[in-house]
């Protein structure tokens, strides 16, 4: 397994731009199975589990076609779905959690999808109810193989018809698997309590412009009327916020003076003024962030003074993905906050790595931590440590690229899961990280 040894301590300058939103590909990639005709898709990232879902879709028999750095064209002309029934399937497919999203465009277009009970980061329960009520919901037969933890879904003689249906949470990727299989449902079908982050909007808009009809794109109440077929077409993966915010994170951190390229300033909805309520000063320039150099970075009070929370909701609300990153920014913050990781039970369980750092961190429950600030009077310390899952595994690299000394950091995987060419494109900005 690879590593990565860390020179912390290094200030960082220069630009970065930040990469395609994981995101957004594993669901617009599971979306070209709806279509024989060919979809070409641009800024696709680079990274372990878009990887895994391309190469799941050629072993279904899509046909794939790299046109260039980031832009691949698929056609879904002779898709085997016998493919599913194999053992070489239930390994492939267990082993990423996107490939759940596989189900509902080959439920729609060819009437039965299964999936291995899905892989993925390893932080706390995840369940697949909302996709599988909703595919119910839309008259599909559900089967589930306890032994194996084979799930499937089949049409009947009706076929899908399109329903009213209340999700019982706003599960993006249970709502994208949802909305794929309703586009070629008979009749209508309305989605309440939907997610609308913006790359589930990209989905809708990428289906539309496949001759789709969903509308209430952007909002909590999806309609969509079903058609016979979809067509071809052309679409652009937006940069990552996740990566963006990673990115803000490390400038912080390492009080290096960065900015972030073509960041669709647009999209990023809270994201900014979380970053500015831990005290960082962002600057719009066009559709860039400029981060200057902080000496200190001041985390603001409620109005009412008392400690400031970091909570993650469902969009518009902060993303669960970002927490981590907020988490160890406050470390070398002047002030304290409190983070609470409402949505997954086992993603504050890294902080044992930071406290080990010297960083001052106490864990309340799973799910609260309170982070007491070192303001740089105390840097953290180098050690040796793993990365349980992508997102804590870029909060520990942005706490070594700050620390006293060399640090190591294993299973590095985790991280080139989400993050594409991590260590070059760090050197590029001065980093000292080496890869071995």
């Amino acid at each position: 397994m690879s590593i990565f040894k860390i020179e912390g301590g290094v200030r960082l300058k220069g630009e970065i731009t930040p990469q395609g939103a994981k995101n957004e590909a594993l669901q617009i990639l599971c979306a070209v199975l709806l279509t024989p005709e060919k979809v070409t898709i641009n800024n696709i990232p680079d990274i372990i589990d878009v990887n895994k879902l391309i190469t799941l879709l050629g072993n279904l028999g899509v046909k794939i076609q790299k046109n260039g750095p980031g832009s691949i064209t698929f056609q879904s002309d002779e898709v085997n779905v016998g493919y599913l029934e194999t053992e070489a399937f239930k390994k492939e497919g267990g082993s990423l959690r996107g490939s759940i999203m596989i189900v509902g465009p080959l439920l729609a277009r060819f009437g039965k999808g299964y999936i291995p009970k899905p892989g993925g980061d390893k932080i706390g329960r995840r369940r697949l109810d909302t996709h599988f009520e909703g595919f119910i919901n839309l008259g599909a037969k559900f089967r589930y193989n306890r032994e194996d933890h084979f799930y499937g879904v089949e049409k009947t003689k009706e076929g899908l018809v399109g329903t009213h249906m209340l999700l019982d949470e706003a599960s993006v990727t249970g709502t994208a698997n949802i909305v794929m299989a309703a586009v070629l449902a008979k009749g209508t079908t309305t989605i309440y309590n939907a997610a609308c982050e913006p790359y589930l909007q990209q989905l809708c808009k990428m289906l539309n412009s496949m001759g789709a009809k969903i509308t209430g794109v952007g909002s909590n109440l999806l309609t969509i009327e079903g058609v016979e077929s979809l067509g071809g077409c052309e679409h652009r993966i937006l940069p990552d916020m996740i990566e963006i915010g990673s990115w803000i994170g490390l400038a912080a951190m390492t009080r290096s003076e960065i900015t972030i390229k073509d960041v669709s300033w647009e999209n990023l909805g809270v994201i900014p003024n979380v970053f500015r309520k831990l005290g960082i000063t962002l600057e719009r320039r066009g559709d860039d962030i400029y981060i200057p150099t902080h000496e200190t970075y001041k985390i603001k009070t409620d109005i009412d003074g008392s400690i400031l929370t970091v909570a993650d909701a469902p969009w518009p609300g902060f993303t669960p993905d970002l927490l981590s990153i907020v988490l160890v920014v406050a470390t070398q913050a002047d002030g304290d906050v409190l983070i609470h990781q409402k949505m997954f039970e086992s993603r504050l369980f890294f902080v044992d790595k930071l406290i080990d750092m010297g960083a001052k961190i106490m864990l309340c429950d799973p799910h609260r931590a309170v982070v007491m600030g070192h303001n740089f009077q105390s840097q953290l310390k180098a050690t040796t440590m793993s990365s349980p899952d992508i997102r804590a595994g870029i909060s520990l690299l942005i706490a070594a690229l700050s620390a006293k000394g060399t640090s190591t950091i294993q299973n590095i995987e985790q991280i080139d899961r989400g993050y594409e060419r991590i260590d070059e494109r760090l050197r590029v900005l001065g980093a000292k990280i080496v890869r071995a």
